[in-house]
């Protein structure tokens, strides 16, 4: 058994797609099989069950999943400390983030990053705030950035900035340049709603609880697992949304959007991390350089 195999394993295990894993790993399809194969081969077990056209794993392959995480976690661990020997020329930074976090906060901070510290290997990925908050826990990730709140003992997080969550409609919708809204608009109004897990979703449950409302009160029209899919949805139809004033101020300037009311509710930005792994150089420049802000 090689930490490849074990990389390889973990990597289908997450998509559930032989393709989709090789592509993320850089692998052929062949390779990604072939390395798959060998695992159950050597040790006379079932990892996957064909399901369709993807893959499950099976109860054994779940059993063995996390043990294969942490020797990945590991492995990394020790590969951070004899990086660190080389100082800042040459490393690996694995991160994940929330989608909102993820794709319009983090950017232009990691291409500041990247130009201070060209050697540094950025490997980016997006889920929602609970999956960040697992890959972080689980060793997965050496750095989460959410937004929100996370409670895990085994975690840290250090707040890095905020936004606020706004309600929009589209030009379609009746309410769509309204001033004065009616009492019940929450409640009359179809919704579009980030996925359960979602921080975004949270927060909005939490909005809703302070003005007496529950989230069974209202009348959910579609769940979507994406901001620019919800943005998109509220556009083009005649439903409410509540997201980020990060995803929507563009369109609420081109007057494809529309806010209600003022800000739903403000939160925060956190950078979670292990309590008790180690921090390697590449972490706290990276941690530096995105507490200073991204470049003007």
């Amino acid at each position: 058994m090689t930490l490849e195999q074990l990389r390889i394993f973990a990597a289908v295990a997450d998509k559930q797609h032989v393709t989709q894993a090789a592509r993320e790993l850089n692998l052929t399809q062949s390779a990604t099989s072939a390395a798959i194969a060998a695992l159950e081969g050597r040790y006379g077990v079932k990892l996957f069950d064909r399901v369709g056209r993807g893959i499950v794993l099976t109860h054994m392959g779940r059993s063995f999943l996390g043990e294969a995480r942490s020797v990945l976690a590991r492995a990394h661990a020790a590969e951070q400390v004899l990086r660190d020997f080389a100082g800042l020329k040459a490393g690996r930074l694995v991160i994940a983030a929330s989608q909102t976090v993820g794709s319009y906060w983090l950017p232009a901070r990691l291409l500041a990053f990247q130009a201070t510290y060209p050697g540094i290997e950025l490997d980016v990925k997006i889920a929602n705030t609970e999956h960040v908050a697992t890959d972080v826990r689980e060793g997965m990730a050496d750095l989460g950035f959410i937004e929100g709140d996370i409670d895990d003992a085994a975690l840290s997080a250090r707040r890095v900035d905020g936004d606020a969550l706004v309600a929009v409609v589209g030009s379609q919708h009746p309410l769509a340049n309204q001033r004065k809204l009616p009492p019940d608009w929450i409640a009359t109004t179809p919704w579009i709603l980030r996925e359960p897990g979602s921080g975004t979703r949270a927060m909005f449950e939490r909005a809703l609880k302070k003005r007496g409302v529950r989230l069974s009160d209202l009348t959910v029209q579609l769940e979507l697992a994406s901001n620019e899919a919800i943005r998109t949805a509220v556009e083009t139809g005649r439903c409410a949304a509540v997201i980020s004033d990060l995803v929507v101020e563009n369109a609420i300037a081109a007057k494809r959007l529309f806010q209600l009311e003022g800000e739903m509710a403000k939160r925060s930005f956190y950078a979670l991390r292990h309590k008790e792994r180690h921090v390697s150089k590449a972490e706290a420049a990276l941690m530096s350089s995105i507490t200073a802000g991204p470049a003007a």
